[in-house]
C-alpha cells in the first residue's frame, strides 16, 4: 500500500532529531536514501502521554522478533499506533534500544560540540531527550524504541548483532496511522554500530493521506490478536 497523496516531504540529515504530531489517517514513508541509515522512533499519544509504544507487546503479540510489513505497533494500552503497510527493506529492530554518550565515544570519540559545531556526534538518548522535554516529557518516559532500517540476528550463544552486510538504498517502509500519535524520531547511529567512521545517513521522510482499509488488509488479518486491537482502537475512537 503507497501513500494515496504526498502532502509534504522533508529530510533528516544524519545525527538529527525532529518531532512531530501526527494524525489518524496519514501514511509516513520513511526512505534510507544512502543504504546506511538508522532511524529511532518512538510513539506517544498526544491527548494522554502516558500512553506509550509498547515493544514487548508489539512483539509477543505478533509471534515475532522482527518488524515488517503487516505488523502493527502497539501501545501499552492494547490500541495500534500505527500499521506498517509497506517495507521494501524486511527487518527492523526493536530490541535493541538506543545510542547514548557512552557507546559515542567508546566508538567515535567524545562528543564536542565547542570544536565540531553541528558535525558534533549525537546519539539517540539524548536526543530523544531533546524532543521529549519539548511536550514535558523526560528520562522517566523513554521506552524501548524502534530502529527503522536496521538488523539484528543473534548467534547460537544468544549473543545480538548488527547485521551490517546489508546496503540496500532507497529502501522504504511505509505505517499508516491508526490513531493520532505523537512520533519522535532521530537518525542516530544504531547501538551496535561498529563502523569505523561516525555515520551520518540522512533519511527522507513523506507524509500523505493513507489509503482506507479494506476487510482483506493485511495488518488487520496478519495476526488474530491484531483485530483485537484494531477493535481496542475503534472502541477508543467512540469516546475521543
Amino acid at each position: 500500500m503507497t501513500l494515496k497523496t504526498i502532502d509534504y516531504t522533508t529530510t533528516l540529515p544524519g545525527a538529527s532529531h525532529w518531532s512531530l504530531e501526527v494524525r489518524r489517517g496519514t501514511a509516513m514513508r520513511l526512505t534510507d536514501t544512502s543504504g546506511a541509515g538508522n532511524l529511532g522512533m518512538l510513539f506517544y499519544n498526544p491527548r494522554n502521554l502516558l500512553e506509550r509504544y509498547n515493544a514487548p507487546d508489539t512483539l509477543k503479540c505478533q509471534h515475532t522478533f522482527k518488524l515488517t510489513a503487516g505488523h502493527c505497533l502497539y501501545s501499552d494500552m492494547g490500541r495500534i499506533f500505527a500499521s506498517i503497510t509497506d517495507d521494501t527493506f524486511g527487518w527492523h529492530d526493536t530490541v535493541c534500544a538506543n545510542s547514548n554518550a557512552q557507546h559515542i565515544a567508546e566508538r567515535w570519540g567524545a562528543r564536542d560540540y565547542q570544536t565540531e559545531r553541528n558535525d558534533w556526534k549525537q546519539n539517540g538518548f539524548d536526543a530523544f531527550l531533546v524532543e521529549l522535554a519539548k511536550y514535558g516529557l523526560g528520562r522517566a518516559d523513554l521506552a524501548a524504541n524502534l530502529n527503522w532500517f536496521s538488523k539484528v540476528q543473534t548467534d547460537a550463544a544468544g549473543a545480538i548483532a548488527l547485521d551490517q552486510s546489508i546496503n540496500q538504498p532507497e529502501a522504504a517502509v511505509t505505517l499508516r496511522f491508526e490513531m493520532d500519535t505523537l512520533v519522535v524520531m532521530h537518525s542516530c547511529p544504531h547501538p551496535l554500530d561498529s563502523s569505523a567512521q561516525y555515520p551520518r545517513a540522512p533519511i527522507k521522510i513523506e507524509l500523505g493521506e493513507a489509503e482506507q482499509i479494506n476487510s482483506d488488509d493485511l495488518c488487520l488479518n496478519a495476526r488474530p490478536e491484531n483485530a483485537r486491537g484494531f477493535a481496542n482502537n475503534a472502541l477508543y475512537h467512540i469516546g475521543v
